[in-house]
């Protein structure tokens, strides 16, 4: 299994003190002969629905001597991950978990806002320091 990220434990703890219940520490997605690991699997049942929601997360903390080769490379695997669970999990919707100051660093520059813009991936932006959820980007 692959090495979790710096931030894997902190996520966790946002997303259930957010109300979510971990379903999965580290997802397993099979495609082929391939194993793939997402970070995180969580659900959380919808009283007013009454339906289950599901997710998929993968942690980034963005750290590295480039922000826009950590971003190539967490764009390609998302979209691995996307393609696959829609094949295995279509119920599952993935996000990708940055921490706030890389919603500042990448997402609100003209590149981090054309991927959002054009529905490249979902975003989970948190706070680590208190291991908060503070905003779900669609």
């Amino acid at each position: 299994m692959p090495a979790k990220d710096i931030f894997h434990n902190t996520v966790k703890n946002a997303l259930i003190k957010d109300g979510w219940t971990i379903t999965h520490d580290q997802l397993t997605l099979k495609w082929g002969a391939k194993n793939m690991y997402i970070d995180l699997g969580a659900e959380r049942f919808i009283t007013a629905k009454k339906v289950n929601k599901k997710i998929a997360v993968e942690v980034k903390s963005f750290v590295g001597h480039s922000e826009l080769e950590y971003l190539e490379k967490a764009l390609g695997q998302y979209i691995l991950y996307y393609d696959v669970l829609a094949e295995r999990e279509p119920e599952r919707i993935l996000y990708v978990a940055v921490p706030k100051e890389i919603l500042n660093a990448i997402f609100e520059k003209p590149i981090g806002q054309l991927l959002l813009k054009n529905k490249r991936l979902q975003l989970i932006i948190f706070e680590p320091a208190q291991e908060v959820i503070l905003q779900w980007i669609p």
